[in-house]
């Protein structure tokens, strides 16, 4: 009897703690599941379907899911008209009105969707389109990753950002930088102008673009080129290097590197820097310059130089300094004048000069020498405390040369003629010097030559003296009131 009350004991007592295990067992089973599955794959979740079909074909389980399908994986949500869902490969194709999305940053839709639970990548076709806050991306087929954010298309797409609607070959989208990469026939196509390039990066956010490789731009009033830059489309300011190319269809620019604020009309141009006004036909250049459009003015430093050119002959400014600037006359006119600063020099193949500062005014087409300038014009070198070289199409027409006039002309390398007066005047035929007009306290000294002969030394004073060079020789003189002059022997000084 007590044998059987123990037995009775033992059962009860293990039934008693098989009751009291159970609970806490099913309490410990969904972390055991939850534990597995947060160190091995993370299934895809069915939240609905209209229908659902469980099969079993060729050792493969799947899902066939029909009528508004809404499936998530994580952060991930899909929806689609029809699915079938993979149990052993956690995959999932889906068909017709595809829409994917992740949290509130990014969409993307098309027709046919392959999706990968355990490598969290999609890849989409048909009329395929991927938008965010920034822009919208149309293409044909998208490769995207979910754990990265990066979407992928090679086979040709267009963009919509901003004002800028950007086409390539091949194209990825960093979403989380917001930032598009670009390669093979790039274009964007602004309202204002066209880009072409063969690689580019561009930040959809801020609307800036980076490019590399021969790249163009073209727009009604501005064209640009280089093989490296960027350019921010949205406040019109680009900054170019390598090859750099800015054609505003009034100036030409070239340079290592060029910065421009289309907005501003302001730029600089940095390393072998060289504009050309296409409307005065004119050049500058030098190591650097800056520009401004309105009003018009520029500065050039680094070795600068300025070119006006005739049809036959080019003259040339040099000084360590060059700047034009924006003045007006008496009448309220307003027009650009060139000043140079420090060693100046003017050179062109029958005239040169050098002065210390020079000014060149666009209106009268007039250079101005300051500061101990010099002008040669083949054998005859001239002084004065100022000169004033007047200009027509880019050729010396005539010279003022203002107090302390003097005319040095070489006649062999022993003699000189000499001409000095309170003003000169000279006068030039395609840049030569052809006639010479002294007023106020003429004086010539010239040598007086019958073919290869010396003959004399004839001294000539006047009021106003008028002197005829050919070859840069004098060949004539006509004093004019109260003349008075005397010829010498060679060999006796005057």
């Amino acid at each position: 009897m007590v044998r059987i009350v123990k037995i009775a004991i033992a059962i009860l007592f293990t039934r008693a703690a098989a009751f009291l295990l159970l609970p806490l067992s099913m309490m410990l089973l969904p972390c055991h599941l939850q534990a597995q599955e947060s160190q091995g794959r993370r299934r895809v979740e069915i939240l609905h379907s209209d229908s659902m079909k469980y099969e079993r074909l060729d050792g493969r389980t799947r899902n066939r899911l029909n009528g508004n399908v809404r499936l998530m994986h994580n952060d991930l949500y899909m929806n689609c008209d029809s699915a079938w869902y993979y149990d052993d490969t956690n995959q999932v194709l889906a068909y017709n009105n595809i829409h994917i999305w992740q949290g509130d940053t990014i969409h993307i839709r098309g027709q046919f969707l392959t999706y990968d639970g355990d490598t969290r990548k999609a890849v989409l076709t048909d009329s395929v389109e991927l938008s965010d806050k920034e822009m919208q991306l149309f293409t044909d087929e998208i490769d995207y990753d979910v754990n990265t954010q990066v979407a992928i298309y090679d086979n040709g797409g267009r963009i919509l950002s901003g004002d800028n609607t950007l086409t390539s070959i091949v194209g990825i989208y960093y979403s989380d930088q917001k930032m598009l990469h670009f390669r093979d026939s790039v274009r964007i196509v602004n309202p204002d102008y066209v880009m072409t390039a063969d690689t580019m990066r561009y930040d959809t956010s801020r609307e800036i673009a980076w490019f590399a490789g021969p790249s163009e731009v073209v727009g009604d009033s501005i064209y640009l080129y280089c093989e490296n830059g960027w350019s921010d489309t949205r406040n019109d300011v680009s900054q170019l290097m390598k090859n750099a190319v800015l054609d505003n269809r009034e100036q030409r620019i070239t340079g290592d590197t060029l910065w421009y604020d289309e907005r501003e009309g302001q730029g600089e141009a940095f390393g072998h820097v060289t504009v050309t006004d296409t409307s005065d036909n004119i050049t500058g250049g030098g190591n650097y310059a800056w520009y401004e459009k309105r009003p018009e003015r520029f500065l050039f430093t680094g070795t600068p130089w300025f070119s006006m050119f005739a049809d036959d002959d080019t003259l040339t400014l040099r000084a360590d300094t060059l700047r034009a600037i924006p003045v007006e006359d008496t009448a309220g006119v307003s027009h650009r004048l060139l000043k140079a600063y420090f060693n100046c020099t003017i050179f062109s193949r029958e005239m040169q000069g050098k002065c210390d500062s020079l000014a060149y005014s666009f209106q009268d087409s007039v250079i101005r020498l300051y500061d101990d300038p010099i002008v040669w014009s083949r054998e005859n070198q001239m002084t004065a405390d100022s000169i004033a070289l007047f200009t027509v199409n880019s050729k010396a027409d005539h010279m003022e040369m203002y107090n302390r006039a003097f005319v040095v002309s070489s006649v062999d390398t022993a003699r000189y003629d000499q001409i000095s007066g309170k003003n000169l005047s000279g006068y030039f035929i395609d840049n030569k010097l052809t006639r010479i007009e002294v007023i106020g306290n003429g004086e010539a000294i010239y040598y007086v030559v019958d073919g290869n002969e010396l003959v004399g030394v004839n001294r000539a004073r006047s009021a106003t003296i008028e002197i005829l060079i050919e070859d840069s020789k004098i060949v004539e003189i006509y004093q004019n009131q109260s003349p008075d002059g005397t010829l010498n022997p060679p060999l006796e000084l005057p």
